[in-house]
């Protein structure tokens, strides 16, 4: 069996963290900022080392191109994002590119030349951080956001994608053929760590709901107002998202049920809210359960907002179907991890990443392996050497016997 050099990836990875560094030891790049940009820039100078071409598309996700015997056959592919959370880690997205860096590298230095080329993509705004949807990059290259509306989206400061990646696109059709593709990523979450295992093998991905809930009353004196006679936009939320804590209970062991921001527009404090607006994230690994959940969480809303007398307006901001991955390409990911002895067990990602809309352009799966308690979207997110390593060992072994070694 084929092997990485561990050291040489964790080395790339430790420099690539150097991009964007937070003095807590994390890392911030958000999309398409000069940080990003920065670490693109980094990572094409190691792929002109390691004999790749690089090239963009029009919304500026990036392709390194490695050669096969066969030219004109469609590549297989690996890669995530190198964008990153506002105090993000060192590995999330980031482990997808450079273990797909590493398994180009390994290749050069065993002397092989796969059968049909390899690509490595940088997807553009993965995170969603700065840029909403989250997997802009991707969903735009599968045709399932439109190019015209992903260059339209404005960040908070009023930049569009289409301003920021002025001078960065390409001319890459979007859309082209895949013949698979391949993302290797921490787990963002506890399961494999607790099982004492390095490989998840990745079977697909959970449906994802987001909402948009927008709860009105009347902002009124805090001194001077009655409790009885209040219409506490606030309060009501607070009762709101209370009961959409009750409602995953109804959904175990897979329902998840998230309330990430809440903001209260001109809030004093001697002054009742009259305006809240929060989001919801729902999640499951089913469909027919994320459309129970929707549901149930809309008629909790409604009610709680009757009972006080109060407007609420929901509005669903984005939805990810479950996504079952390629019976092949899991094989082929099984027969690696088999074959290299690593224990491993199978998983379903509960994080939406770019895979989750490859999957519906090409054959297409995934390898996790663990991450320090679980830890994402953090400063102190980790993963150990040695995980790091064998990740990328099946990596580059489902990649040659898909690519033909």
């Amino acid at each position: 069996m084929l092997t990485v050099n561990g050291p040489r990836l964790w080395n790339s990875l430790m420099e690539m963290a150097q991009v964007g560094a937070t003095a807590a030891g994390g890392n911030c790049r958000l999309a398409l900022s000069a940080e990003d940009f920065a670490a693109r820039a980094l990572f094409a100078d190691w792929c002109h080392q390691a004999g790749m071409s690089l090239d963009t598309d029009a919304i500026g996700n990036l392709f390194a191109h490695r050669p096969g015997r066969d030219l004109h056959a469609a590549p297989v592919v690996m890669g995530s994002h190198l964008d990153t959370q506002p105090a993000g880690g060192r590995f999330d997205g980031i482990y997808g590119v450079l273990a797909g860096l590493e398994v180009v590298r390994s290749l050069n230095d065993a002397g092989i030349t796969t059968a049909k080329p390899l690509e490595i993509a940088v997807w553009t705004n993965e995170e969603g951080a700065r840029f909403t949807p989250a997997m802009l990059g991707s969903a735009t290259f599968c045709n399932i956001l439109p190019l015209s509306h992903a260059l339209a989206v404005e960040d908070a400061q009023g930049i569009s994608v289409a301003t920021a990646l002025a001078g960065h696109a390409g001319n890459l059709p979007l859309g082209r053929p895949f013949d698979a593709y391949f993302e290797a990523h921490i787990e963002q979450g506890p399961i494999l760590e607790q099982a004492g295992l390095p490989i998840g093998v990745v079977s697909g991905g959970q449906a994802i709901c987001w909402l948009d809930v927008e709860v009105r009353g009347d902002a009124a004196h805090a001194g001077t107002t009655p409790m009885a006679l209040r219409h506490d936009a606030l309060f009501a939320a607070s009762t709101m998202i209370n009961r959409l804590e009750q409602l995953a209970a109804a959904f175990q062991p897979h329902g998840l049920v998230t309330v990430g921001q809440l903001l209260i527009p001109a809030s004093s404090r001697n002054t009742i809210p009259g305006h809240v607006r929060f989001t919801v994230d729902l999640r499951h690994h089913q469909d027919t359960h994320i459309a129970a959940m929707e549901q149930q969480a809309r008629a909790c809303l409604q009610q709680q907002a009757a009972q006080r007398g109060l407007d609420v307006a929901i509005r669903r901001h984005w939805f990810s179907a479950a996504t079952p991955f390629d019976a092949e390409c899991i094989a082929a990911v099984r027969r690696a991890v088999s074959a290299l002895g690593y224990p491993h067990q199978d998983i379903v990602s509960g994080a939406g990443h770019d895979a989750i809309y490859l999957a519906q352009h090409c054959p297409t799966t995934m390898i996790f392996i663990p991450c320090r308690d679980g830890l994402s979207h953090n400063e102190a997110e980790y993963a150990t050497p040695d995980d790091v390593r064998m990740g990328a060992d099946v990596l580059l072994n489902a990649v040659v016997e898909r690519a033909g070694g």
